[in-house]
Parts: C-alpha cells; structure tokens; sequence
C-alpha cells in the first residue's frame, strides 16, 4: 500500500518556490495517476428513448434547422464528466442523436473524427459519403471514416434520428483536430448506391486492390445482414455466459476491427437470458434494437427496451438479462486503441 507525502511547511515553502520555475513535485501527484486499478470519472447512466430523449428530440425540430445547426444533435451527456473538455459519454467516445426533418438536407463536411450513424428511427433518410450514398434503415451501422466529405438528407415524410458515435476526445488528446466545409450543400455522387458493399462485402475484393486505408471500406452494415447471421448462430446455441451471441463489425480487406478507433459489436440475448458478470476496460455504450431486460453495473439495476441508450464505465462489474424475450444490442467502446497499445484487459466473474 502507497503512502502519500506528508505535507509540511518545508515542503509547501519548496513547492511554491519551485512553480515559479514551472516545475511540479511528481510523488505529489503520483498516487492519482497510477491508480491500483482503473477509476473512471463517468458513471453508469440510461437514457430512455420514448419517454425522455424522443419529445426533446421532436421539439428540437421547431427550435433551430438543420443548416443553422450544420448538425442538430443531442449530445449525450454523462453526468460524471460535466466539468471535462466536452460533452462526451465515457472518457473518450461522444455520443449524440441526430435528427433530421422532411425535406432538411445536413450540409456535407469533413473532419479527422471518424463517426458511426447507428440508425434508431424513421426509414428512407440517406447519408452519402465521398461519393456514395447509402439509404438508412433502424439498425444499420454506417461508417464515416476520418477526412470523408459527408452529408445526410431526408427525401421522406417522417423525421429520423439515429446516434452519431465520435472519437472526439481520442483526436483531442493528440491535437489532430480539422474541419473544412464544404462549398455545396451536397458532395457530388459518383458511385451508385451499394457499390461498396458489392466491392467488399461478399468475401472477394477486386484484383491487384491494395487497402491501406485503416477503416473499412464498406459503407453500410445492415441490420437485416446482421440479424441473418445472429439468428443462424443461434440455431447452434453457441451462447457466452457473459455476451450471448456477440459478433464484432470487421473490416473485410484486413480481418480487424471496422473502425481503427471504435470497437463495433452486435449481440442476441436469448430469452430468460442471465449473463455471468463481466469487466473490462473498454468503456462501452449499449443501444438497444429489439427487446426488453435489464443490466445491472456495480450492483445498480438499469431496466432497458428498444431504442434506449446506456453506458458501462471501464472495470465496472456488470451483466445483462432478459425476461419475456429475447434482445439485440448494438454496442460500441475504444477497443481497437486499447488493443493496439496491449492495454486492454477483461475479467470474468460468478454469479453468486
């Protein structure tokens, strides 16, 4: 067990000198920043859709367009890093919801955040990047790779929202931020819709390609694919005891995640599912697509349904369950970066 200094005259009288030359004391500090274990600042936290998030969501239609807005979003807001550089649902993720009205087009930019569209609600609305466009349905998860022109628009007569998933605070930790607009509204189209899924997403890629690009080349993972695949899975009832049956997005050129900075997953739980808990440091963000149950983090119960919103603070202990049916959820956390620099630890628990 560390000790901490002991504070004295002496000691505060050195330390004051000694800030005048702009040098800090490390073993004062020290303690706090190479804690025992992780210590996250966010908080496990739910947002439920229907009841609370929809109405302000709607409202947020009459109180500013979507060209003055550039995008109007609800930020996600988690209660525990209010004081931090920027809104954001863990330590470094941001989530919003967007939503965009009949006829509204969100003018087209780009920026070194690379983004995830999971869709929630409406159907028929598109996004269109660097060229192709994509028409969005609930559950697809559509990627916007960093420095891509990108704009979305609504041809139908319903409004739809969907969460926009960013790597704000990892780009703003290394200072890499750039943003440019761009001249029109719209980036041109010059590739018909589905062309990268046709490319890449059939387990063949066209002759002598050389990907080098870290995020995958597919624009548009739909949910009617990936329900496909959950429930063949099923049908073996090859379920974790932790994740049920937990397939991750993959870019199919390299084999690794789909995005280098965010980690994507789907997963089924079946029905009178009751999860082993479980701990990682991967701090996650959960969507729910389809059925009803709870996850209970750090001994707190979160009662959940479809379209709800809730996140799992890194190295809290946690498990899911379901009740009357089985569910899907769409997840999403900083993996790929853990990963990559041999940070990422998980651990498995028992139910008592």
């Amino acid at each position: 067990m560390r000790e901490q200094p002991r504070r004295t005259p002496e000691r505060e009288a050195y330390y004051a000198r000694i800030k005048e030359k702009n040098l800090a004391p490390l073993w004062e500090v020290l303690k706090g920043i190479q804690t025992d274990e992780p210590k996250p600042h966010e908080v496990p936290t739910l947002w439920k859709y229907d009841r609370d998030v929809k109405p302000a969501l709607l409202e947020s239609g009459g109180v500013i367009s979507a060209r003055e807005a550039d995008r109007r979003v609800l930020i996600l807001e988690n209660p525990g890093l209010r004081d931090y550089f920027f809104p954001c649902i863990t330590h470094s993720l941001f989530a919003g919801l967007q939503m965009i009205m009949p006829g509204e087009v969100a003018p087209s930019h780009r920026h070194t955040q690379s983004a995830l569209r999971f869709i929630i609600e409406g159907e028929g609305a598109y996004t269109a990047v660097d060229g192709e466009k994509t028409t969005m349905r609930p559950g697809d998860f559509v990627i916007t790779p960093s420095w891509t022109w990108h704009d979305h628009g609504n041809e139908t007569d319903q409004p739809m929202v969907w969460l926009d998933g960013l790597d704000i605070p990892i780009v703003d930790v290394l200072n890499c931020s750039f943003f440019e607009p761009y001249p029109e509204d719209q980036f041109p189209i010059d590739r018909p819709e589905g062309d990268s899924v046709a490319r890449w997403g059939t387990g063949m890629v066209p002759d002598g390609h050389r990907h080098r690009a870290p995020t995958s080349p597919i624009l548009n993972y739909s949910y009617a694919r990936t329900r496909e695949a959950l429930d063949r899975m099923a049908a073996r009832g090859d379920y974790d005891d932790c994740h049920g049956l937990k397939m991750n997005y993959i870019n199919p050129v390299t084999g690794d995640w789909a995005m280098p900075t965010i980690g994507t997953s789907m997963r089924l739980l079946p029905k009178g599912f009751s999860g082993t808990p479980f701990r990682s440091t991967e701090g996650t963000v959960y969507v729910v697509v389809e059925g009803k149950g709870r996850t209970v983090v750090n001994g707190t119960s979160f009662e959940w349904g479809p379209r709800d919103i809730f996140v799992v603070p890194s190295w809290c202990w946690h498990y899911h369950e379901t009740n009357g049916s089985e569910a899907v959820m769409f997840n999403y956390s900083d993996r790929p970066v853990q990963e990559k620099l041999g940070l990422y630890r998980e651990q498995r628990g028992k139910r008592a």
